[in-house]
């Protein structure tokens, strides 16, 4: 009877245990993953709505072209309506990260209009956040 008593404990000591560890990674696992988007590392710009899939590859192309060429498809993007943010925000980021070296004065103007048109919920707060303090 006491062998049997001891057994029991133990296993029941043995299954606590891995209950706990299997808890224990679970919030681990959801901590990571709320990290990752309070960063927004998990944003695919691709996905985000606003610009229309015509535009997609001219937009490639501004991209190789340089900081110029995107400029120019910016500006082009704004005076059509179907092109809007997050998407177009987006976009004037990576324009934001191309120029910092050459014209940091740009940058800033452009980062602060991107940044007081965006609202609270949208998608993009987290890399405005990270670029906050390279461009305030």
């Amino acid at each position: 009877m006491k062998a049997a008593m001891w057994i029991l404990i133990t296993l029941i000591v043995v299954i606590g245990g891995y209950k706990l560890f299997e808890h224990w990674e679970a919030v681990k696992e959801r901590r990571v993953l709320e990290e990752k988007v309070a960063r927004g590392a998990d944003i695919n710009p691709d996905n985000l709505p606003g610009l229309p899939w015509q535009l997609t590859p001219k937009l490639a192309d501004a991209k190789q072209a340089g900081p110029a060429s995107v400029k120019n498809f910016i500006e082009y993007c704004k005076r059509l309506p179907d092109v809007k943010d997050p998407r177009l925000a987006w976009i004037e980021l990576d324009y934001v990260v191309m120029i910092t070296s050459t014209d940091p004065v740009e940058a800033k103007k452009v980062f602060y209009e991107v940044k007081k048109r965006t609202p609270p919920g949208s998608p993009i707060i987290p890399r405005i956040k990270s670029m906050e303090k390279n461009y305030e």
